[in-house]
């Protein structure tokens, strides 16, 4: 029964490779996770309640994942669009947009911030036309989703464009011979396959999000009850050593976003189960 789950393969070595990997996740990541909790447990359950739902701190929570939430929905949308322009046709700098689209992973989160900053300010290049429409975007929670939709960006095209490549033209092609209209094509040819690496790249944008600082902690203004994320505000608690109090912020976040991970990998595991049988 000790060997019924171990595999089978032409290669030795499971067990020397599956130690190392149990042991550097350990070491990477369930160590350090339960040092956090560990930390936070410090002030007692009555200190934990009252440190993590603080005004303050819930206002956060709220600015945070609704920003990120909104973020990942419109790269959702325009992800889909660049990918699709990127794989389908051709056009004169495509390469250049194609790598314009990593220019978010190269860029240091802090340069990031200040440039949108200077471009959204009330002065900036696009701010002073949105600020003639009354429409405030730097210092506010809309520069605040700006910014965490121009890092997240990547993770949806880059996640779309391999399985866009793979879409046979020819099913689409035999769609549209046996008389389904452009959109019966796209709802039943093309979007199935879609949909599970849509919603990992939604989740891979939204994980970023939630965790984002640099790029935002400019863009924001960080005024406490209106544009202060959590991750600015668990750097304010270590710097005023309440080293317990960031930990306790720390891991409500941890666990909010591991259960809205969860759920968003059950719809990737259900939407995939509907597409293979479908196609069964």
């Amino acid at each position: 029964m000790l060997h019924a789950w171990k595999p089978r393969g032409v290669l030795p070595g499971f067990g020397i490779t599956f130690g190392y990997t149990v042991m550097y996740l350990s070491l990477i990541v369930l160590i350090p996770l339960a040092a956090l909790f560990t930390k936070s447990a410090a002030i007692g359950w009555a200190g934990f309640w009252e440190t993590v739902t603080a005004p303050r701190v819930i206002a956060s929570y709220k600015l945070t994942f609704g920003a990120a939430l909104a973020a990942a929905l419109i790269n959702s949308f325009f992800g889909f669009l660049t990918a699709w322009a990127l794989v389908r046709y051709r056009f004169p700098g495509k390469r250049v947009v194609d790598a314009m689209v990593d220019l978010p992973f190269a860029l240091p989160t802090a340069v990031s911030g200040i440039a949108l900053t200077t471009i959204y300010a009330q002065n900036g290049w696009i701010g002073k036309h949105l600020a003639a429409l009354g429409i405030k975007a730097a210092y506010s929670p809309l520069g605040v989703c700006i910014a965490l939709t121009f890092i997240g960006l990547p993770f949806v095209v880059r996640t779309l464009q391999p399985a866009l490549a793979d879409i046979d033209k020819e099913l689409e092609e035999a769609s549209a011979s046996l008389g389904a209209s452009r959109w019966k094509t796209i709802r039943r040819v093309i979007l199935p396959p879609l949909v599970p690496p849509l919603l990992t790249g939604f989740a891979l944008a939204f994980a970023r999000a939630i965790g984002e600082y640099g790029s935002v902690v400019f863009i924001s203004g960080n005024m406490p009850m209106r544009t202060e994320i959590t991750s600015l505000l668990i750097i304010a608690k270590l710097e005023q050593y309440d080293v317990a109090g960031a930990t306790a912020i720390a891991a409500v976040m941890l666990v909010i976003s591991f259960f809205l991970l969860l759920v968003i990998n059950l719809l990737q595991w259900w939407s995939v189960r509907q597409y293979q049988g479908g196609h069964a």
